[in-house]
């Protein structure tokens, strides 16, 4: 029998959220992996770009007046039968609510990763890996039924707001969002009420 087979039961039978663990544990680096349609995936180190246009649209955002926008933690999707969908670390959010009793004690239960009903927006800039934020997190990202994924895609040059989230079947891996509305890296990128259109040259580059 091939080692194939045995590793994917292996893979049936732990919890994501355990296996992240061990590999967060056996890193010699600092990392903090995700987990989407059944992959770990490792983001790369992102460059001074990156970060610096993230800072900006936080910044606006807080300009706005939204207190609840974030960045830096882990949140939760879970499938119907209460598994582990995805663990997905998001470059910036906008949560529905502060962190409730009944929040902390499912982060504590699920070692460290939040809800993901408590993101109202989601956002995410690419970096080398950009098939993962334009592809299975995105999927995932609706599947969970997050109402609105700003997308900062760097290697297009071009700036979305996906919104509508569709799930066809109760199938995460088919699910999509059914209005986009892009623009250049440098324009202004609208958003739904009550949120700012975002000013994305923060993200131009020389």
């Amino acid at each position: 029998m091939s080692a194939e087979p045995i590793m994917e039961r292996v893979m049936m039978q732990v919890d994501p959220i355990d296996l992240l663990s061990v590999i967060e544990e056996a890193s010699p680096t600092p990392i903090r992996p995700e987990y989407v349609e059944g992959t770990v995936i490792v983001p790369p180190q992102p460059d001074e770009n990156h970060n610096d246009g993230i800072g900006e649209l936080y910044y606006q955002f807080r300009t706005a007046g939204f207190r609840l926008v974030g960045f830096g933690c882990g949140y939760r999707a879970a499938h119907k039968d209460g598994s582990t969908m995805a663990l997905l670390i998001p470059d910036f959010y906008v949560r529905r609510r502060k962190a409730s009793e009944l929040d902390e004690s499912y982060r504590k239960a699920n070692k460290g990763w939040y809800p993901v009903d408590m993101i109202a927006l989601v956002g995410e800039v690419t970096s080398s890996n950009h098939w993962a934020d334009t592809g299975p997190k995105l999927r995932t990202y609706a599947a969970a039924g997050v109402p609105a994924y700003v997308l900062i895609n760097r290697s297009t040059k071009t700036a979305h707001c996906y919104t509508d989230p569709i799930l066809p079947s109760g199938d995460p891996t088919r699910a999509y969002y059914s209005a986009d509305n892009p623009v250049d890296l440098g324009a202004s990128l609208p958003l739904p009420a009550p949120y700012p259109t975002l000013d994305t040259t923060p993200f131009l580059t020389d």
